[in-house]
C-alpha cells in the first residue's frame, strides 16, 4: 500500500512516502524552492517523494494531509471574535489566505497532486496535527510501549499533548489547549531577543549559555503560571498575539526594560540572560510533562515531537534527570515531520498495519531518506559544466579528507541521501578540525555568515562517544545535550559580561571548536550500518589525528536551506571560503576552479533568519 504524507501552509512544508509500513522517501520542500522554511504546497518534494518509491499515476492508495483545517479555521475565528474589535488588523490580514485557500483544502491538495503529475489517489484523508507528531513519535521508533509527549506552538487548538503508543496504535490522553502554549512562550522571546519566530529559536537556546537566568523569578511570577504536571496558563494581557501582528507586546516590553532587539542589532547582556531565563523556564515545563507523562503511562520509555523536542538541551536534561528508562525523539520533529506522522498514522491507525519494532532500531534510516547522486551522474555534471575534480578511489576517499582536514581546510560535503529534518548528518555537511581554537569563528564569520556565538555540533562514531562526552546513549539525530568528559576540559579565564565575542574565543578543552560556553555539545553519534561512509571518514580522521571528533554543521549558508542538488553545493561552495568540495567520489580543490561571478551580492537576496 502506497500513502503519501503531506504537510503545508503553515512553515516547513515536506512530503513522505511509506509504502506497506516502510518510509520510503521524505524531504522538505524549501530544499528544491531554495526558500527557507517555505510553507507551500509541496510540490517538488511529492515529485521527488514519489519518483524515490517508483510511484506512477494513479498508483497512490491514500494521500494524508497533516492536520484539520477546518477545526483550525474554528480556532482562529474563535480567538478573533474573543478579542473583537481588537485584532482587526492581523484579522483582516490572516483571512484572504483562508478564504482563497486553506478553508478548501481537499481542494487545494487534489489540484496540487494533478500539477504534480500524480493524479488523485484513492483516498485523502486528513489526521489532527498533534495526531501526526504523535504518530511520527512512536511508528518509527524501537519500542512497542511507550509514552508520547508532543509540544509545539499550536496546532488545531492542541499545544501539547500527552499519549501512549501500543503495537501499532498511539492514543492522545491529555492536551493543552490555545493560547497557553510552551512553544509559543518560547518563540515570544525569541521574537524579543530579535531572531525569527519559527526558524530562530535554536539561535535562543544557543545564547543562553552565555547569561544568566535573572529573569526566571519574573517570568514565572508575572508571565506564565505553571502546575506540578507541566500545565501552564499564560497572562496574555503580556502577549500580542492574539490580537496583533506581534508576538509581544507594550507590556512585555516593560515588564523587560525596553523594545524588542532589532534583528542585526547588537548582542548584549539582557539578550542573553532573557535566553537563560526562558531556557531554564522551558527545561522545568518540560521535565514536569515528562514526569507526568510517566505517572499517567506507566510507560518505560517516551517518544517524543513536535517542535519544542528539537530543543536539545531541554532533551539532555530529560535523558539524564527524566523517570524513562529509554527516550526516543524525532529527527524531524516540526511541522515537516508530521508528513511522516500522517502517513504512518493512516497505515498503522486507520488500515491496520502491522508493526514490528525489535526495541533497538529505529524506522528512519539514519533520517538519510532525500535524493542522491550517483557517481555517473555526478561525474557528467562536472564534465557538463567544466568544473575540474579528481575522483577518489573509495580505499583512498576517507583518507584523503582525513587529510585535509588535518591540514585546517574545511570540506563541503555531499555523498549519499539527503538528510530528513533539521540536522545535515554526514551527507550534506560541512566538516572541519575539532581540535582548532580558530575553526568556530572561521566557520561562522568566512563560511557560514552567521553569529559568531553559535556553536558547532561534533560528530563522533558510537563507540568513541563515551571518551569524549558524558554520553550513555546513542545520540544519532544531534538531539542530546551532553557535558565534555572533566579530563578533557580546560578553566577558562572567567570573563563573562556584554562581551560576547571575546567568550567566544575561549579554549574550553582539547576539542574547542565543539566546546560551547558551559562546556556542553549537542553530539551525533555515527554508526556503521546507518551510514558507513561517514563512518569511515571518522576512522580515517583518528587514524590520521589521534582525535575521534569533526566538526559537523550543516551544508549551507545562513539565510539559505541545506544544499539538495548538485547545482546548489557547486554554488554555495564558490559563494563561500570552502577550500574543498567533495560530490560523491570527486574532490574538487578552490583555486582550481573556473572564476565565478554572481553580478551582485548573493547575500541581499537571503532572507537571513
Amino acid at each position: 500500500m502506497k500513502i503519501l504524507g503531506i504537510s503545508a501552509f503553515y512553515h516547513d512544508a515536506a512530503a513522505a512516502l511509506v509504502c506497506d509500513g516502510e518510509i520510503v522517501a521524505a524531504a522538505q520542500e524549501e530544499r528544491f524552492t531554495r526558500i527557507k522554511h517555505d510553507a507551500s504546497f509541496p510540490e517538488h518534494a511529492i515529485q521527488y517523494c514519489l519518483q524515490a518509491g517508483g510511484v506512477r499515476r494513479g498508483e497512490l492508495d491514500a494521500v494524508v494531509f497533516y492536520e484539520k483545517p477546518l477545526v483550525k479555521f474554528g480556532r482562529v475565528l474563535e480567538t478573533y471574535v474573543s478579542v473583537a474589535p481588537r485584532g482587526l488588523r492581523s484579522f483582516v490580514m490572516a483571512m484572504p489566505e483562508w478564504v482563497r485557500k486553506k478553508m478548501f483544502m481537499r481542494r487545494e491538495v487534489e489540484d496540487g497532486l494533478t500539477r504534480c503529475g500524480c493524479g488523485p489517489a484513492k483516498e485523502l484523508l486528513f489526521t489532527a496535527h498533534h495526531e501526526a507528531h504523535a504518530a511520527a513519535a512512536f511508528f518509527p521508533s524501537p519500542y512497542r510501549r511507550a509514552a508520547i509527549l508532543t509540544v509545539d506552538g499550536v496546532g488545531e487548538w492542541a499545544t501539547s499533548t500527552i499519549g501512549i503508543g501500543e503495537g501499532s496504535r498511539v492514543r492522545l490522553l491529555k492536551e493543552q489547549r490555545f493560547p497557553h502554549s510552551l512553544g509559543l512562550l518560547y518563540s515570544a522571546f525569541t521574537y524579543y531577543c530579535g531572531f525569527k519566530v519559527n526558524g530562530g529559536e535554536y539561535k535562543l537556546m544557543g545564547l543562553a549559555p552565555y547569561g544568566e537566568p535573572v529573569y526566571v523569578e519574573k517570568i514565572m511570577k508575572e508571565l506564565v503560571q505553571v502546575r506540578e504536571d507541566g500545565s501552564l496558563q499564560l497572562n496574555m494581557e503580556y502577549f500580542g498575539y492574539l490580537d496583533g501582528v506581534r508576538m509581544t507586546n507594550e507590556r512585555f516590553e516593560r515588564l523587560f526594560g525596553g523594545p524588542p532587539r532589532t534583528p542585526e542589532g547588537a548582542l548584549t547582556a539582557r539578550e542573553a540572560n532573557l535566553a537563560r531565563s526562558i531556557q531554564a523556564v522551558t527545561e522545568e515545563i518540560v521535565l514536569r510533562m515528562v514526569r507526568h507523562a510517566q505517572e499517567v503511562t506507566g510507560a518505560e520509555a517516551l517518544c517524543m515531537a513536535g517542535g519544542v523536542a528539537l530543543n536539545c538541551v531541554a532533551n539532555g536534561r530529560i535523558v539524564r534527570e527524566g523517570p524513562f528508562r529509554d527516550v526516543w525523539i524525532q529527527p524531524a520533529s516540526g511541522d515537516a515531520g508530521g508528513a511522516v506522522g500522517a502517513a504512518l498514522f493512516a497505515w498503522h491507525q486507520l488500515y491496520e498495519g502491522a508493526r514490528e519494532p525489535d526495541g533497538v532500531h529505529d524506522g528512519m534510516k539514519g533520517s538519510l531518506l532525500g535524493p542522491e547522486y550517483s557517481d555517473e551522474e555526478i561525474g557528467a555534471f562536472l564534465t557538463l559544466h567544466g568544473y575540474p575534480a579528481r575522483r577518489l578511489g573509495e580505499d583512498e576517499w576517507a583518507d584523503q579528507i582525513a587529510e585535509l582536514v588535518a591540514q585546517q581546510h574545511v570540506i563541503g560535503l555531499v555523498q549519499g541521501r539527503m538528510e530528513f529534518g533539521p540536522r545535515a548528518l554526514g551527507n550534506r555537511s560541512i566538516i572541519g578540525d575539532a581540535r582548532s581554537p580558530q575553526m568556530q569563528s572561521v566557520m561562522n564569520m568566512k563560511i557560514k555568515y552567521r553569529e559568531s556565538f553559535r556553536p558547532f555540533a561534533p560528530s563522533c562514531r558510537l563507540e568513541k562517544a563515551g571518551e569524549y562526552f558524558e554520553l550513555d546513549r546513542p545520540s544519532p539525530y544531534m538531539l542530546l545535550v551532553a557535558r565534555v568528559r572533566a579530563e578533557r576540559c580546560r578553566q577558562g579565564s572567567g570573563r563573562d559580561g556584554d562581551d560576547i565575542v571575546a567568550r567566544v574565543h575561549e579554549v574550553r578543552s582539547d576539542i574547542p571548536a565543539v566546546t560551547h560556553v558551559d562546556y556542553t555539545a549537542r553530539i551525533q553519534t555515527v554508526e556503521r550500518q546507518t551510514n558507513p561512509r561517514f563512518y569511515e571518514l571518522l576512522r580515517a580522521w583518528e587514524r590520521k589525528s589521534g582525535c575521534g571528533v569533526l566538526i559537523n554543521t550543516s551544508f549551507n549558508v545562513r539565510g539559505e536551506p541545506i544544499v539538495c542538488t548538485l547545482d546548489d553545493a557547486y554554488r554555495c561552495f564558490m559563494r563561500t571560503e570552502l577550500d574543498y568540495l567533495v560530490l560523491g567520489s570527486y574532490m574538487l580543490e578552490k583555486t582550481a576552479q573556473p572564476p565565478w561571478d554572481e553580478g551582485s551580492d548573493w547575500r541581499e537576496r537571503l532572507t537571513l533568519d
